[in-house]
Parts: structure tokens; C-alpha cells; sequence
């Protein structure tokens, strides 16, 4: 995860039912703490992951990825050994895979400098929340639509924060935005607005718009009581001189530089456990895209 929250969930610096067999292989996912964990074990797959990240990975081995992480070990013949850290997940890879402590990050973009990533295995977008009843489909944020909104929820450090200045929404919003973190500052520490927290303003009508990454939001989104509309933000943002923002991410593996043949394993493993992987982020209800990739 390169660029999504600066543009990126992990690089700055969304209670499913789980399939048969999935399930299976949760009860008997191993989990030890990150300053206990041993050399790697040829018949493990080391999995970083945080405690602090849901629903992409909690303690309980509940989070979409982690379901995934599962999944492709039992492809690859291996036990899935969670190593968990409380820290947030932009510090798996330096504070977890570089140290060796783990072998995997789930969840990069494609291209994230940090990592060897292997191929992608989905591919989806940032998202537009709102209350169905409101009958707002637009999905380019810059929409009349959107304009005309008061009042909108989303997360620190994201293109959402762009979107809104370069709507003239963002100096209304600042004062509601740090409302939701209880007005903790973002100087020095990491402080995130969760994903629930975003789906629950917009359900209860305290935020018109939810803007968020698909995974952060799309579990909340498919358990809310209160009816609401998810929709794929079509619009890059672009930016003068430089690259346009992307909307749309590629999400893939990844693992130390000097690991390649790691990343083989895992490619060959990802063709065999496709099946299981595209049905829990369907049970996940996140939107997908083709890959790009």
C-alpha cells in the first residue's frame, strides 16, 4: 500500500459469515506475538499483521485479509502463523518485514517501493457512502451532486482530504472531521478516523457523504440497518505537474526484496486459491474491478 493514503492505508507514513473452509482453517491459525517469533519454518507462512486494523485483520483472525492469509497458506502447504503487533498497520513492513519477524504483508499496491509484491489479487477503488434514500449516484466526486453536499466524512491522510479542498469543502468540514478522532491532533501521531465510524454518520444522517477506500467501509456498509448506496469513485484527481491521484488499486502480497522465490510460491498459490479469495471478498462485499495489472 504505496500511495492510497498520502495516498495509502499501510505506506503513509472494510461479522460475515465465513465460508466451510475458511473456517477451518481460522481455528487453526496460529497466532504469536511479534517479539516471540522464531526463524522462519519452511512449513509456515510468517503473516504480519495488526491487532488494530480491522476489518482488514484483527485479533481473532476475523479480518478479510487475514481470512485470505488462511487461505493462502493452505494452498501453499504451509500453517498460516499470524505474527500480531497493537501497532497500526502502516508499520508492518518496517517494524515487522524488514526485521525479518514475518514473511508476508497482506494488502500492498502494486508497485509499493517498500516490498516485492506479488501478483494482484483483487482490484478495487475508493467509494462514495450515502443513504440510499438520498439518491445520490453520482461517482465523480467533483458531481453537482456531491458539490451541493454539506457535510462529509472521511478519513485523515486520504484523497478524500484532497477532494474536499478542491471542492471548496474542506474548512467547512475541519472542525466536524476532528469531531469524529475527539479532536486528538494528527501532529506526531497516527490518529484515523475508523471505517465503521464513517458508515455509522452516514446511516444516521450526521455526515451526507462517507468518502473511504472500498475494504475500509464495504463490511459496514453491507450490516448496516439504515439502507446505504456504495459507489466506486470513477474520477482520478488529477494535479498540476505531477501524476494524477489514482481512484482504482491493485492489492497484492508482499514480501522482503531479497525473497523472490517466496514471491513464486505465492503467485502459484494465489491461481490455486483464486475460488476461495474472490468468495470471501464477495462475502466482504467489496466492490471489484478488473485488474489492471
Amino acid at each position: 500500500m504505496s500511495t492510497r493514503q498520502v495516498v495509502s492505508r499501510l505506506a503513509l507514513a472494510a461479522g460475515l459469515a465465513l465460508s466451510g473452509f475458511a473456517f477451518a482453517g481460522l481455528a487453526r491459525a496460529a497466532t504469536v506475538e511479534a517479539d516471540k517469533a522464531a526463524g522462519r519454518n519452511p512449513n509456515e507462512l510468517r503473516i504480519c499483521a495488526s491487532n488494530a486494523e480491522a476489518p482488514f485483520s484483527a485479533a481473532d483472525n476475523s479480518g478479510f485479509e487475514d481470512r485470505i492469509a488462511i487461505v493462502l497458506a493452505q494452498a501453499m502447504g504451509r500453517k498460516p502463523v499470524f505474527v500480531r503487533t497493537d501497532q497500526p498497520g502502516i508499520y508492518l513492513v518496517r517494524d515487522q518485514l524488514d526485521k525479518n519477524n514475518c514473511d508476508v504483508v497482506m494488502g500492498v499496491d502494486v508497485g509499493d517501493e517498500r516490498v516485492l509484491a506479488s501478483k494482484p489479487y483483487y482490484r478495487t477503488g475508493y467509494v462514495l457512502v450515502t443513504k440510499t434514500d438520498r439518491n445520490i449516484t453520482a461517482s465523480d466526486w467533483e458531481d453537482q451532486q456531491i458539490k451541493d453536499q454539506a457535510r462529509f466524512a472521511v478519513r485523515f491522510y486520504s484523497p478524500a482530504e484532497t477532494m474536499l479542498k478542491r471542492i471548496g469543502r474542506f474548512e467547512d468540514n475541519a472542525a466536524y472531521m476532528y469531531s469524529l478522532v475527539n479532536f486528538k491532533s494528527r501532529r506526531n501521531q497516527w490518529v484515523q478516523v475508523p471505517g465503521d465510524r464513517i458508515v455509522s454518520e452516514v446511516a444516521t444522517g450526521e455526515a451526507d457523504v462517507g468518502i473511504a477506500f472500498a475494504p475500509e467501509v464495504a463490511r459496514y456498509v453491507k450490516a448496516s440497518s439504515t439502507p446505504l448506496r456504495i459507489t466506486v469513485i470513477t474520477k482520478d484527481i488529477d494535479r498540476p505537474n505531477d501524476a494524477p491521484i489514482p481512484m482504482h488499486y491493485d492489492q497484492a502480497i508482499g514480501v522482503r526484496k531479497n525473497d523472490p522465490e517466496l514471491v513464486k510460491q505465492i503467485n502459484e498459490a494465489l491461481e490455486k486459491a483464486r475460488p476461495q479469495i474472490e468468495q470471501i471478498l464477495t462475502q466482504e462485499g467489496i466492490p471489484l474491478l478488473e485488474p489492471n495489472t
